[in-house]
């Protein structure tokens, strides 16, 4: 059979991808090879012995089974591991499922990543009918990877979903959807300790509406695509101007869900703040116009003494997944931790300030403008609440420190 290769002790038949470009057949994806390059990086992964032991993948996946102890060399894609950023790096393949308003979804598939084809009638396109997600995979010094609590993002996609007149996959069809589609695309997750796969769930109207309704059909939609760090500053520390005219969110809006047109309308602001030399803007509440809200696309923290505050969640601020874990690993590491409104003004008497989210984990604040005044935070470097923070949740994320939350999802 042309284009397959056979591996011992496999008993599955896989398509040999030669590269991103290839149309291989993409039956079972459990595993690629291709010929070797002196650009690429090898892994050697060792997978022990077990009568009919059924690798770790989603349930489309599930036809490898291993009958014999055996090493396979895994390479890596050819890119430059040491020089990743946050830009959108495409790999090979896709997540694709659809439904009709009022029906559920099924029958998802992989396909070659590549450009799809909207009606320009489309309610995304229309209505801003949309909401995405993102979390990451992360491997592990033994090859295993990693998933960060890829539940939470399906429950709260459903919320979103509900709010926006959407249906949405259950929690089991979408945490099955992003295994299936990181372990298609394993060659492109980095090297432990080089980067993280930023997984970018998408559920948008993909049907034709010219009224304003809900779209009579819908798309779920998971690319993925290895990353670096968020900030070009990487874990050092940002500098954040408060907005204090244009408005990220307002009550009874939508700025508790993750949908789509609460990022467009953060980008003037943003534009203009980098353009002055700040790496993002902070938003403040539209009626006092003096209680913190979020940053762009991450949550705010703030510390004075042994006590971490953050803005409570009240349909205004989205509920980000790192930022309910570091308020739980906050608490076991001792800390008091308030959810709360949280002033400007103690904003500018913290002892440390620092943000939350999936892109950037935990990144510290070395400055924060207001009303042009400006206020630093210690000596320019991390702060302690922030590093020690950062350096507990990052470990567990990466399998470094054992999971007594059981937050992580381990595949092979």
């Amino acid at each position: 059979m042309e284009n397959t290769a056979v591996r011992p002790g496999i008993q599955q038949i896989y398509p040999i991808c030669p590269s991103r470009q290839s149309h291989a057949p993409l039956s079972h994806p459990t595993a690629y090879f291709r010929p070797s390059s002196p650009l690429s990086t090898k892994l050697q992964m060792r997978f022990l012995p077990a009568a009919q032991n059924v690798l770790q993948a989603a349930s489309p996946l599930r036809h490898a089974t291993l009958s014999d102890a055996y090493s396979e060399t895994i390479e890596l894609a050819d890119i430059d591991w040491d020089s990743l950023g946050f830009g959108l790096q495409p790999t090979d393949y896709m997540y694709i499922m659809k439904c009709s308003q009022g029906g559920s979804f099924a029958n998802g598939e992989l396909r070659r990543f590549g450009n799809i084809e909207l009606n320009p009638s489309a309610g995304v396109l229309n209505y801003g009918q949309g909401l995405f997600e993102g979390l990451k995979a992360y491997r592990k010094q033994d090859g295993n990877l990693l998933l960060f609590r890829p539940e939470e993002n399906a429950m709260r996609m459903k919320m979103g979903a509900e709010r926006m007149c959407m249906p949405s996959p259950t929690v089991e069809q979408f945490v099955e959807a992003v295994k299936t589609t990181v372990l298609a695309n394993k060659r492109w997750i980095p090297p432990p300790g080089k980067g993280s796969l930023y997984i970018r769930p998408l559920l948008m109207g993909s049907g034709a509406v010219l009224g304003l309704a809900p779209a009579p059909e819908y798309t779920f939609l998971i690319y993925v695509s290895p990353v670096g760090n968020y900030f070009k500053e990487g874990v050092a520390p940002i500098n954040l101007v408060v907005e204090n005219e244009l408005h990220r969110a307002t009550p009874g809006g939508t700025g508790g869900v993750k949908t789509i047109g609460n990022y467009a309308a953060v980008l003037k602001a943003q534009s203009a703040a980098k353009a002055k030399g700040y790496s993002d803007v902070l938003y403040l509440d539209c009626v006092h116009k003096r209680y913190l809200e979020e940053v762009s696309s991450c949550n705010i923290f703030v510390v004075k003494g042994k006590v971490i505050s953050t803005p409570a969640i009240k349909g205004t601020i989205l509920p980000g997944i790192t930022r309910k874990s570091i308020i739980d690993v906050a608490r076991n590491q001792g800390f008091q931790v308030e959810e709360r409104s949280v002033s400007v003004d103690e904003l500018l008497d913290a002892d440390e300030v620092f943000c939350t989210g999936t892109a950037v984990v935990v990144s510290p604040v070395g400055s924060i403008t207001h009303l042009g005044k400006r206020v630093s935070y210690g000596d320019n470097g991390i702060g302690a609440v922030s590093q020690q923070l950062y350096t507990v949740l990052t470990r567990l994320q990466m399998g470094l420190i054992e999971d007594k939350m059981n937050w992580t999802v381990e595949l092979r």
